[in-house]
């Protein structure tokens, strides 16, 4: 008898491990992120209840149709039954039709790009309201917290207030990284020379984790940061400690702290350089490089006249293509004067 107490202990152990996880991503502050629990709950259980009968199944007909058991129908020349059939293909196919169509409303409605309409399931949000913006940039390995409005950055610690819309606009200076607080919304890749956005908000008041969850390099495992929910008259003073800091986010700071690193400390930045994260995300921060997306209209400009090169060529109208290009040279020379 006393040996069989060490074995019961094994077969526990895996539930004793599980009652110590963090089920944040079932019991989570933010109301995206409660909307993709539910789903979670929803969709799991539409699948237990083909999962379950089955299993019971599998073992009853064990049982009943054991060698031993005498009373059992035996039935040799059995092939077809019109209940069985309807039963086995009817009602994975109502499932299948049921989760499609939650996926079909859950993707649109949960789509991160998606600006929000609710605060949560009570308090609506007017279409006329304005979205705070924050400027997400992944870097080898720590993370950049970039606030506009408020002309200030921060480096390894996020701060928003609750019930407030959040909007986050998110690139990466080298590789591909995954923008992921599970209390807050699903995970965002992050990645270089593109951006992403995701629409959230936070409806708690507390201290939430926040990391990579798409391994970047070696220094992967340590790019966490907190994630500050507080009360707007918290958030206020935040900003305030923030912007009396003296260090200054510009292009040559910047470059500085782009070099790959582990373990960084929380900074703040009390001025951030207006133009500087549209430099990171079209890769032209350092001097004389030209940014993206000038590159793509100059790109575009010559396409169109060679477009029409080619259509006046063919009619024998060289004239009027000299005409297209000069002006399409001045446009460009106009743009970049008031860039």
């Amino acid at each position: 008898m006393t040996s069989l107490i060490p074995r019961r202990g094994l077969l526990l152990l895996p539930l004793m491990l599980l009652a110590g996880c963090d089920l944040v991503v079932l019991n989570p502050s933010g109301d995206i992120a409660s909307q993709q629990g539910q789903l979670i709950v929803v969709s799991t259980l539409l699948m237990l209840l083909i999962i379950v009968p089955v299993i019971f199944l599998t073992f009853f007909f064990a049982w009943r149709y054991r060698q031993s058991n005498t009373t059992a129908k035996y039935d040799p020349d059995w092939d077809h039954s019109t209940q069985l059939e309807l039963i086995i293909w009817g009602a994975p196919l109502l499932i299948i039709i049921v989760l499609g169509a939650i996926t079909w409303v859950s993707t649109h409605k949960l789509d991160p790009y998606r600006p929000l309409d609710r605060l949560d399931a009570d308090r609506p949000i007017s279409s006329a309201s304005q979205p705070m913006i924050v400027e997400v940039v992944a870097l080898d390995w720590k993370w950049l917290f970039i606030y506009p409005e408020q002309g200030i950055a921060t480096v390894n610690e996020l701060v928003t207030p609750i019930d407030v819309p959040v909007r986050f606009k998110i690139t990466a200076s080298t590789v591909m990284n995954s923008f992921y607080i599970p209390a807050l919304a699903g995970q965002i890749y992050a990645m270089p020379g593109m951006q992403t956005q995701l629409n959230a908000v936070i409806n708690k008041e507390g201290v939430y984790d926040g990391f990579s969850a798409n391994f970047s390099g070696d220094g992967f495992s340590h790019m966490r940061f907190k994630y500050h929910g507080m009360d707007e008259v918290d958030f206020d003073n935040w900003v305030k400690k923030v912007k009396a800091e003296s260090n200054s986010l510009d292009r040559t700071s910047y470059t500085a702290l782009e070099a790959p690193s582990e373990r960084e400390p929380v900074r703040y930045y009390g001025k951030v350089a207006p133009d500087l994260y549209g430099a990171i995300l079209n890769r032209c921060v350092a001097e004389g490089t030209v940014c993206m997306d000038r590159m793509m209209h100059d790109d575009a400009n010559r396409m169109k006249v060679e477009a029409a090169a080619r259509s006046f060529q063919s009619k024998g109208n060289l004239s009027r293509v000299a005409e297209i290009d000069a002006a399409v040279c001045t446009s460009s020379t106009n743009l970049l004067k008031s860039n």
